[in-house]
């Protein structure tokens, strides 16, 4: 029963962040408003998953302190590296024939969003093998990041010419990559006794690489008003998924 309960809570996100996209697929204002509000919300969710249940438990199955803050780091470090490679090979593959330049562009918002979300998988596969509680936290966490996320990629792919029935469909490909992900390092670290400790701290660095490189500069540039709404959703998502992993800790 466990592996379906790992397999519901991974397709959670997928299946609200499609619901999100196709609801507001004719309204471009809309989908900017509530990407524009929902980002900082999931960057709150993912750094209250990764200092409060992720942390925690990759210490609580024996994790050294010294030895988990360098795979926290690593992952910081790695996501990091990753977004540098991803940003050379942007800059490095554009054609002075627009149309190509935006193709290759298309491919890389695919590429980037399925290779983030076969990230997720692992994260949310070694969550489930420590607990329960781990995982359904770190479900959680990850679709509050993925749904605005993918909502914006929706309209990234749109504005780029891609056809709305191709856009769907690219979407639920992508997400599958999760799935994927999630249930392969579940059932390895269930049958081999994979020590799912340094995966969790790896995934704690990039959980806070994301929030704090991606979606809180981008709070800090916006005006006042704006910047203030923001960082109450900052704190909101903070708030709601620290409370969600005292309750379920108890």
């Amino acid at each position: 029963m466990e592996i379906l309960n790992v397999l519901f809570w991974t397709l959670i996100g997928s299946v609200f962040s499609l619901i999100g996209g196709v609801i507001l697929l004719k309204s471009t204002t809309k989908r900017e408003k509530f990407v524009h509000y929902a980002l900082p919300f999931g960057a709150g969710a993912m750094l209250a998953s990764a200092f409060l249940v992720v942390i925690p438990e990759a210490l609580h199955e024996g994790l050294e302190p010294v030895t988990m803050s360098l795979f926290t780091l690593s992952g910081f470090l790695g996501f990091f590296l990753l977004e540098r490679l991803l940003s050379w090979f942007h800059h490095h593959h554009h054609d002075s024939v627009a149309g190509v330049r935006d193709k290759t562009h298309t491919y890389l918002v695919v590429i980037g969003d399925t290779l983030h979300n076969a990230i997720d998988g692992v994260a949310l596969g070694a969550a489930f093998l420590v607990s329960s509680t781990a995982g359904v936290s770190m479900a959680i966490a990850v679709a509050a990041h993925e749904i605005p996320q993918e909502v914006g990629d929706f309209g990234i792919l749109l504005a780029k010419g891609v056809k709305t029935k191709r856009v769907i469909w690219v979407n639920i490909a992508s997400a599958l990559a999760t799935v994927v992900t999630a249930m392969t390092v579940f059932l390895l670290g269930s049958t081999s006794g994979l020590d799912t400790s340094p995966l969790m701290a790896i995934a704690a660095g990039m959980f806070i690489y994301v929030a704090a490189s991606d979606i809180i500069p981008d709070i800090h540039e916006r005006p006042r008003a704006e910047g203030r709404v923001q960082s109450l959703m900052l704190f909101l998502g903070v708030a709601i998924i620290g409370s969600i992993a005292l309750i379920m800790s108890h």
